[in-house]
This record gives C-alpha cells, structure tokens and sequence, in this order.
C-alpha cells in the first residue's frame, strides 16, 4: 500500500506534535536518487522489516550507475538487526559490505547487551576489533535514520551515541525551527525539518524529516565541508 507523496506543511508538523503520539514502527520500503559531490549517481533502497522473535532489520543498498561501480561508498549494503525496548531501538547485529571494482570490504559486528560489549571483525583495523563497551540507549548508525524520525520537534536538540564500526562516537543534533522545501526530483518537493549536527566532526550527515513520513526525505553525509553522498526519496510504500 503505498503512502502518500505531497509536500507537508509546518502547521500539519505541529499538529502532529502536539498530539504526543508516536507513530509505531511499521515495516515500509523506500527509494532514493544518490547523488554524489551534486551529480546524480545511482539509486538506493531503505527498507524496514519484522522479522521473527520480536526482531526487525533495517537495510541501506547504494548503487551507482554503470561506470561508477570502482566508487566504493556508491556500491553498499548495510543492515541491522534490532529489538524494540521501551520505543527504543536496539541494534543486536550489524554488517557493512562495500563493493569496489577490484577490491571490496566486508565487517560484522555484534551487540551483547549482557556482557554490554560490542565486537567487530572482518576487514577492519586491528585496534577496532577490541571490544566497545554499551550503554542503555546506544544505537548503529543505520538506526539514526529511525531516531530522528522518531524524535525530531522543531527546535529540539538529540543526543545519540552511536556505536558501530568497532567504535563509540557522541552526535549532538539541532532541529531547526521552521522548515524548507526539499526537492527530491523535477515533480517531487517536501516541507521539511533539517536535523543537523551541532557537536563538529570532519565528516557529518544531515537529515530532513517530513511529517507522515516515515523515513527521512533527504539523508546528506558532508566530510571535510563538502556534500558527499546525497540520497533523495522519491518513493515509498509499506510492506505487508
């Protein structure tokens, strides 16, 4: 069943924050144009799905068009296996393989919420296979794609700490006040809030959240102050 596709109003965001209710996590699958340094470069899918024993998976492919198939971050899948406690998202597994023309790279981790420590192997550094330790609350970072969708109020400032790829790192996000348009194609524009980060960093991603919507319209990773990777949605259903 597909969801609806119009550009959102700030008022229609505020009323839906003002009512209090969460949505529910429910499984959906969505479609993406990748650009990268601002040109078009391929597609991507994010998808969301229950599976058994209370679980569910959240998976990010990226494709790039044919000919940019050497452009490692443009030819990746990544996934984690989480757990919904208290509204909150507890990554249990990840994986990360990135595929290159010659080479590729592939690294697992592993969340053991009773001995809180997490642990990574495969094509990683031998100083980010030692053991991370957890706290309460800690997320992937394909699961702060849920969170601020989750948690975004105009103005608000999010506290996460991510860990994955065989370290913790403290992301500080501020919400803007007011929204924008965000064009996703020729036809296809959202209202949007933009989550940015507020704690620094050479490398960095950006969100916008639209209300209804249950993923984010715009996801933009910035290193060293330039766009890099940039995904757009254009489309987007729920998965049965």
């Amino acid at each position: 069943m597909p969801f609806p596709r119009p550009a959102i109003h700030f008022a229609a965001v505020l009323l839906a924050l003002a009512s209090g209710s969460a949505c529910a996590l429910e499984p959906f699958s969505a479609r993406y144009l990748a650009f990268n340094e601002g040109k078009q470069a391929g597609e991507a899918t994010l998808q969301v799905v229950q599976e058994a024993n209370d679980r569910w998976r959240i998976n990010l492919n990226v494709r790039g068009n044919r000919g940019l198939a050497g452009l490692l971050r443009l030819n990746a899948d990544q996934s984690t296996v989480f757990q919904l406690e208290d509204d909150r998202f507890r990554p249990l597994e990840q994986s990360t393989v990135k595929h290159a023309l010659f080479t590729g790279r592939k690294v697992s981790g592993r969340y053991d919420w009773n001995a809180h420590l997490a642990h990574w192997e495969g094509d990683i550094s031998k100083k980010r296979r030692d053991p991370v330790p957890l706290r309460d609350g800690d997320l992937s970072t394909l699961l702060m794609n849920l969170a601020v969708i989750r948690d975004a109020q105009p103005g608000a400032t999010l506290d996460y700490r991510v860990v994955d790829n065989g370290r913790a790192r403290e992301y500080r996000y501020a919400v803007a006040a007011d929204t924008e348009i965000v064009q996703a194609d020729d036809e296809l524009s959202y209202d949007a809030m933009r989550v940015a980060r507020s704690n620094g960093g050479n490398d960095d991603t950006i969100f916008w959240v639209a209300s209804g919507v249950p993923t984010p319209v715009r996801i933009l990773q910035r290193e060293d102050g330039q766009d890099g990777l940039d995904l757009r949605l254009v489309d987007y259903q729920g998965v049965q």
